[in-house]
């Protein structure tokens, strides 16, 4: 491949968000009442009454009355599109502020992708002119919820950041929204949503008159919300404290607080507390809801106990309410040996969630209590076996999978009914076994079945035609999606493409699926870049993949992590060039992200490419003041700056391979000792082949000068104790010797 080729990527507008399908629950606020109440969401706390004044714009900034009145007249009878109209044809001139608070409120409530991008284009233009202070905070409110409903949660997030920030406390409904959609999200989401709720409730509590901030006050959805954030972090500790505060607001736990509770429990690995958190749900007489009996058995899959989560599937279609007591009885995989439990509980942090479960869960102190029994009989549906049937996938059971679908088949309850998802889960399960034509087979039975498949069932085919390098049938099955099933690709489906493309070196391809992607108007992903980085970089083209990267920087969607950073690097290390990673490298440090073992890694395999053992010498300075390592009568350096580092066998080996080459036996015995203080066992077979291969004639010459011999001894004193540690002769004891044929082999 042309290593020179020029790069073309296609860089279009972001796209518009997906439509949603209601803006509030039961609580929505309409938009004749938004009109009637524009304040209804807001409690203003700036001291700088200049930011209030609505009459100190200029006369260039105003509609005429009759404008205005018109306008009003317009919104007033729920006529947003013409409203729109009329306020696009006015060209530099604003509405007063009761207009556009009632058209971006409006627009926002119309959840559509047209309506959302109007009120998006409304601040946009508010936030060029200095304006923003024209809207109210039910405006703003509605605009920060109708984004999160839309996919755009960091927008979402920036709206109520800056409301909080102006002095505007938006309503419960807007900022719970919020929280929930970020404690959702990967990335830094869930940490993003407990800032916020903080944010809030910081503020919240500065009024001692709780009347003034009722509509602000946090209820138990939002609460629900942000302990869902501390459940994806795993913090129990946070998790306890949010839910003590519950009760000073006001609100009891419900259901779903249980069920992220379950949650909870199944990220801190406690499998044994997830039978006392259903037990404390009808404990405390809360209706219990199938969503429950959902989590338990997602729960007990995601332990691989497959074993506990058919006695619950089993139990269920048996009619039975004890499921508590089959519940709490020990399965095969629940015995622990003394030396498991110790090395379970010696850590403080798992100490410290046993305490926090203590208080959460009071029921689970007392083991031998009398197990509580369901109210009603709970049957499984479509959404439980689903469950159970991915739990066969996972283990390879493809038998047990497809069994479950034909019992399904002969149930009479309509739920229960094998469905999409059913479908779905089945073909992943060949597609997983490697076997394609029996999931096409599947494929073609939902449409028998009158199962519409759905876009992830044909993201799932993709990628099984990917991984077995099948890229024409890949291909096929895209055409096959857009033209007959009316479904369009999405950036999985393009990453799937482009991936396979890398898997047989058709770096092309996968520029081109990449701008086709553009071209949609679909915006790539972080696994978008780098999976476009990759496919540059594993075909000797870093230059390019620098140019992805660059990209990657500029679009203000993808945050950029040190996956990218290292496959950079990666990209550089291939063909040498140590003097581009370092400077990668470089970059990363002064943006705050330190390099990590596979970083240092890839750098040690690039200055052995490059044969420039010097510069390993350098490398592994730095690995020693990040791992602690000090040198006998040197002073300890500051690593305040440096977070710690645990090398793995890779690095290590990578570095001793070229200090002994090179002959650097000192450094060579120092990194063979940080491996065995890490457990880690050196490979003296390859080391002894290297050391006889290379230097086995070293200090042998009888006609160096004195002055020669004196510069070396130093250094042969090193050869002779890395001979000693090598088991070769030396100094310490003098014979001849040879390598055996064995060790050569």
């Amino acid at each position: 491949m042309n290593a020179t080729r020029t790069l073309s990527l296609h860089w279009v507008a972001p796209p518009p968000p997906p439509s949603s399908t209601a803006l509030f629950s039961s609580a929505a606020v309409s938009p004749a009442a938004a009109a009637v109440k524009p304040s209804s969401l807001r409690v203003h706390t700036t001291k700088n009454p200049s930011n209030n004044s609505l009459s100190s714009t200029t006369p260039s900034d105003k509609f005429s009355k009759s404008q205005d009145q018109v306008l009003l007249t317009l919104l007033q009878q729920r006529k947003t599109e013409e409203a729109w109209l009329l306020y696009a044809q006015c060209g530099a001139h604003l509405p007063n502020p009761t207009c556009l608070s009632r058209l971006v409120s409006q627009l926002s409530y119309l959840n559509t992708t047209e309506g959302l991008t109007r009120a998006q284009s409304i601040i946009q233009r508010l936030r060029h002119e200095s304006q923003l202070h024209r809207l109210d905070a039910n405006s703003l409110g509605l605009l920060a919820v109708a984004a999160a409903k839309g996919g755009h949660t960091l927008y979402a997030a920036s709206i109520v950041k800056s409301m909080l920030k102006s002095g505007y406390l938006p309503h419960v409904k807007a900022w719970s929204a919020v929280v929930s959609r970020l404690a959702a999200s990967g990335d830094d989401g869930p940490t993003e949503a407990i800032k916020m709720f903080n944010s809030v409730m910081k503020r919240v509590r500065r009024f001692t008159d709780s009347e003034v901030v009722k509509d602000s006050r946090p209820d138990t959805g939002a609460y629900n919300a942000v302990l869902n954030a501390c459940a994806n972090l795993g913090d129990a500790k946070k998790f306890l404290q949010l839910f003590d505060e519950m009760s000073e607001f006001k609100c009891e736990p419900d259901v779903l607080t249980y069920n992220v509770m379950i949650k909870l429990c199944a990220r801190v690995d406690r499998k044994d507390l997830l039978v006392f958190v259903f037990e404390r749900i009808i404990e405390k007489g809360i209706p219990l809801c199938m969503t429950t009996l959902h989590s338990l058995v997602a729960a007990y899959v995601g332990f691989d106990d497959l074993e506990t989560a058919e006695k619950l599937v089993q139990a269920m279609r048996e009619g039975r309410k004890d499921i508590c007591k089959i519940l709490r009885q020990p399965t095969s995989e629940d015995s622990y040996s003394d030396d498991d439990f110790d090395d379970d509980f010696d850590d403080i942090k798992v100490a410290n969630e046993s305490d926090a479960f203590e208080k959460l869960l009071p029921n689970s102190i007392d083991v031998n209590s009398e197990p509580p029994e369901l109210t009603k009989v709970f049957s499984p549906d479509s959404r439980i076996y689903t469950t159970l049937m991915k739990g066969y996938m996972k283990a390879g059971r493809v038998a047990d999978t497809v069994r479950v679908l034909e019992a399904m088949r002969h149930q009479k309850d309509d739920t229960s009914l094998p469905d999409h998802v059913t479908y779905t889960t089945v073909i992943s399960a060949f597609v997983k076994a490697g076997s394609m034509d029996r999931a096409r087979q599947v494929l073609t039975e939902m449409a028998k079945m009158r199962v519409p498949a759905n876009l992830i069932t044909y993201n799932i085919l993709l990628k099984g035609y990917c991984h077995q390098l099948q890229i024409d049938k890949a291909e096929d099955l895209i055409r096959e999606m857009v033209d007959e099933a009316r479904i369009e690709p999405d950036v999985v489906s393009y990453n799937t493409l482009i991936d396979g493309c890398i898997q047989v070196d058709d770096s092309s391809g996968a520029l081109t699926y990449f701008n086709e992607m553009r071209k949609r108007g679909i915006a790539p992903t972080k696994v978008s870049y780098t999976t476009l980085m990759k496919a540059f970089a594993s075909t000797g083209q870093p230059k390019l993949a620098n140019k992805v990267f660059d990209e990657m920087l500029k679009d203000p969607r993808v945050v950029v992590d040190l996956v990218a950073w290292n496959m950079l690097v990666d990209g550089y290390c291939k063909l040498g060039l140590v003097d581009e990673a370092k400077s990668i490298i470089q970059k990363m440090k002064d943006d705050g992200i330190y390099p990590n073992v596979a970083t240092y890694g890839s750098l040690a395999n690039g200055i052995a490419v490059a044969k420039k053992p010097g510069e390993a010498l350098l490398l592994w300075n730095e690995i020693k003041e990040r791992c602690g390592i000090e040198n006998i009568g040197e002073e300890p350096k500051s690593l305040s700056n440096f977070p710690p580092l645990k090398p793995d066998e890779g690095l290590l080996d990578a570095l001793a391979d070229i200090c002994v080459r090179a002959a650097f036996f000192r450094k060579a015995l120092e990194i063979v000792a940080c491996m065995e203080e890490n457990g880690i066992s050196p490979n003296k077979t390859k080391y002894k082949r290297i050391y006889v291969e290379m230097h086995s004639r070293m200090f042998t010459s009888k006609h160096a000068s004195k002055a020669r011999q004196d510069r070396r001894r130093e250094r042969k004193r090193a050869a002779e104790a890395f001979k000693f540690w090598l088991g070769l002769p030396n100094t310490y004891y003098g014979s001849e010797w040879r390598i055996d044929r064995g060790d050569r082999d």
